[in-house]
């Protein structure tokens, strides 16, 4: 994308607020990489203090059940399309325009970005020494990408002290894009509860693609995440962690949205 092209849309952007389709109650902003990515760049060059949501079929049913799931994609500044299916229930709902806004890829755009405007980046998730091991791809892909920090956080709930602790040295690094990946629903739910604790201007919530874009899990070939099916070749890698969450949640979800039309509304 252009700077001509980020700029017209950025413009936009700020005059009108994006569209977001209703899918099962979760808001999924209408919007392609492009817009994603100039509202993104809008929000840090304006100071515009948001969180991002990157939502597929998994979060969605997520939110069905967690009603703090569900508040912390709806007041989200964009709650992207992950997933194909995203994508179809919302031109379903007429949302003719919107495109797959993939975790991943959109990390890889936004590091670019930020390689060329002189953003920072903090990584905040995954296992121990996966987001430094991030940090020196991206570098190495992107040079001259700013990373002010990383930090794996324990799986276990953090004490109040230990919290405050993490707030405080993400401040003191003053990032403007906090990347965080602890996956559904922790990521969303962290987000919503600490975006007016932190200085940085934009957390993005990308789960997996920590993993992915540190070279330690492999994607699903583009044909398979085109047709959908990025699903079926995780299970196949990874079924004993991931048989209940696909089996179960996929076929609950096709029943649902045949019941609940996906329509286009503000939130």
């Amino acid at each position: 994308m252009d700077r001509e092209a980020a700029a017209g849309l950025a413009a936009r952007s700020a005059a009108a607020p994006i569209p977001r389709v209703d899918v099962l109650g979760v808001g999924i902003s209408a919007i392609d990489m492009s817009q994603a990515v100039a509202e993104i760049a809008r929000c840090v060059e304006e100071g515009e203090q948001h969180y991002v949501c990157v939502t597929g079929v998994h979060g969605v049913m997520e939110a069905q059940r967690d009603v703090e799931l569900l508040r912390a994609h709806n007041r989200s500044g964009l709650t992207t399309p992950d997933g194909m299916p995203m994508v179809w229930a919302g031109h379903w709902a007429g949302a003719k325009d919107m495109r797959r806004v993939y975790g991943p890829d959109l990390m890889l755009a936004l590091c670019e970005l930020a390689a060329e405007r002189g953003w920072s980046s903090y990584f905040y998730g995954a296992a121990d020494g996966v987001p430094e091991r991030l940090a020196e791809r991206l570098t190495k892909r992107f040079p001259g990408l700013k990373v002010v920090g990383c930090m794996s956080p324990p799986f276990r709930p953090l004490t109040l002290e230990e919290d405050g602790a993490v707030v405080q040295r993400i401040n003191e690094a003053r990032p403007d894009l906090l990347w965080v990946g602890l996956s559904t629903p922790k990521q969303e739910q962290w987000m919503a509860a600490h975006v007016d604790r932190l200085s940085a201007t934009v957390l993005l919530g990308v789960g997996a693609a920590f993993d992915i874009n540190a070279g330690l899990l492999p994607q699903a070939p583009r044909w398979m995440q085109r047709i959908g099916l990025e699903w079926l070749y995780r299970l196949l890698r990874e079924p004993r962690r991931l048989w209940r969450r696909y089996l179960g949640n996929n076929p609950r979800f096709v029943v649902r949205i045949l019941r609940r039309r996906p329509f286009l509304r503000s939130f």
